[in-house]
């Protein structure tokens, strides 16, 4: 099977972001957005993304932003791939002309075929719980919810950690997953150690 690709979300340091990189992380997520414990400013962002080096992709979260600020975020940070966890719809998320990803909050009822075809133009899905607020709640969702046969790539989060991220891999086979809160040592602060064991728990699943 394909490599399943990482994402380390909710990065605030410098010291995680070198943790992730040297772990084998594919991507790297910014927070920016102002409510959440692990928001970073424009000039923080910019920071950090400097640390990263070629081929690990820098990504930019956003939840129901409005235009002005997404624009100013790209005019500050190098991003290269957008992430809505909003209820942003497919004109919102494609205006600013980059690669982006729609993020799902997957509960009963929610009908993941529809949301894919609602958001033609996403690069790939991001199923996530339905928690209170947006993102990094620490809570996973009932995987026999994802439908087969989803024609868009499936980047799966929510409550994933080291203990649980390969049984998750194969069970869904997704083709990346996303951790936040479950590397962390407390909200906004990454532990290496998790980070690393994390990644080696996704490289043992695939095998």
């Amino acid at each position: 099977m394909a490599r399943t690709r990482i994402k380390i979300c909710g990065l605030t340091r410098a010291e995680d972001v070198r943790s992730a990189v040297e772990a084998g992380a594919d991507a790297i997520g910014l927070v920016l957005y102002p409510p959440s414990p692990r928001f970073v400013s424009f000039e923080a962002a910019a920071e950090l993304a400097a640390l990263i080096p070629p081929f690990v992709t820098t990504v930019g979260l956003f939840v129901n932003p409005a235009p002005a600020f997404v624009a100013e975020a790209l005019r500050c940070v190098p991003l290269q791939l957008l992430q809505f966890h909003g209820d942003e719809d497919e004109h919102e998320c494609a205006r600013y002309g980059r690669p982006w990803v729609k993020a799902a909050r997957v509960r009963p009822g929610v009908d993941l075929v529809e949301f894919s075809a609602c958001h033609p133009g996403a690069s790939g899905l991001l199923l996530d719980a339905f928690v209170e607020g947006y993102g990094g709640g620490g809570k996973v969702f009932d995987w026999t919810l994802i439908p087969a046969g989803l024609d868009k790539p499936l980047i799966l989060s929510g409550g994933l950690d080291p203990e649980n991220v390969g049984e998750a891999i194969r069970r869904v086979r997704p083709w990346a997953v996303d951790v936040s809160s479950g590397v962390e040592s407390g909200k906004g602060t990454k532990d290496a150690a998790r980070i690393a064991a994390f990644i080696a728990g996704v490289r043992h699943a695939d095998g």
